[in-house]
């Protein structure tokens, strides 16, 4: 269904499909609003790379990240939601309906909701994308349990990366905070924590060069900052915590975004112009889980039901 082709605007377009948009998409549907859900390149989001969720209500014995994402699939597209696999390459805030433009089609839509999440920073070293879900992690949350009593690394230094360690310690018999620099970003209550703990070690001016290992993750490469002295570390995982991305690029000068670039949202999802919604990650730099991106997912459907309710 295409603006030019047709003439046809719809109710609801969903850009993005992981867990907040495809919730946004099902609470879309059972309104009636026939949501069209752009996927993007990764239909699902993070959660799709994610080897196994543990913490999301209703699997007690977890499930694929995967095969929770076509859960979620399926159970939008029974009550009417539509998912193309198609790109917005361009979209038009400036008036209503708001135009978005794709690699194949160009739509005009009432609301958008707009679930196109955050990217992890990356290290951008050698192994780092080969050994990502067999020892390189970017959410202790989600991947924590897998490393009972083993040795790991955590790579960062500021809030996310002490949180992100601090829970590892549950699991893992050490966790070693490398930072590229000789002191935290961290907050004070976190690093009181952090340097207090008996499993918590930490390495300082210190970057990696490379992940190794065979099938899996075994050791690092390390270069001090300082002295340019390089060395190996064996360790059984590593988890990446050096920030997100938000996925803004397509919304710049269009919406209010923070010193970070998130899109602002009030409590009811609702963006800095009138009509467009915004959930998950793309919104959230704190939580960052998927039972909370699908709640915003829900949320903000809910809210552009009622949009659409006082603007008919």
């Amino acid at each position: 269904m295409t603006a030019e082709t047709n003439g046809n605007i719809l109710k609801t377009l969903i850009i993005g499909s992981g867990p907040a948009g495809l919730a946004a998409a099902l609470y879309a549907a059972r309104a009636h609003l026939d949501p069209l859900v752009l996927s993007g390149m990764d239909l699902g989001g993070q959660v799709s790379i994610t080897h196994i969720v543990e913490n999301y209500p209703g699997f007690p014995e977890g499930i694929g990240g995967p095969q929770l994402v076509e859960n979620f699939q399926k159970q939008a597209e029974r009550f009417g939601a539509r998912l193309e696999f198609d790109t917005a390459t361009e979209v038009d805030l400036s008036s209503r309906p708001f135009r978005v433009t794709t690699w194949n089609a160009e739509y005009l839509a009432e609301t958008l909701i707009l679930a196109t999440g955050a990217t992890p920073r990356h290290l951008e070293i050698p192994g780092e994308e080969a050994f990502v879900g067999r020892g390189v992690s970017y959410c202790a949350t989600c991947d924590g349990h897998f490393f009972q009593d083993r040795d790991v690394i955590v790579v960062g230094g500021g809030d996310s990366a002490l949180e992100e360690g601090l829970f590892l310690t549950r699991y893992a018999n050490s966790v070693t905070i490398i930072h590229r620099r000789d002191e935290l970003r961290a907050g004070a209550f976190l690093r009181k924590r952090a340097f207090s703990h008996p499993k918590v070690e930490f390495i300082w001016d210190t970057v990696l060069t490379e992940i190794r290992g065979e099938g899996v993750v075994e050791s690092v490469g390390l270069r001090n900052v300082k002295t340019g002295a390089e060395s190996d570390l064996k360790t059984d995982g590593v988890f990446i915590f050096i920030g997100h991305i938000p996925n803004t690029e397509l919304f710049q000068d269009q919406l209010e975004t923070d010193a970070s670039g998130y899109v602002i949202v009030d409590r009811y999802m609702q963006t800095s112009v009138p009509g467009v919604f915004a959930a998950g990650e793309v919104a959230d730099s704190h939580f960052r889980q998927v039972i909370t991106s699908a709640g915003m997912g829900a949320a903000a459907a809910m809210q552009a039901i009622h949009f659409l309710e006082e603007h008919a």
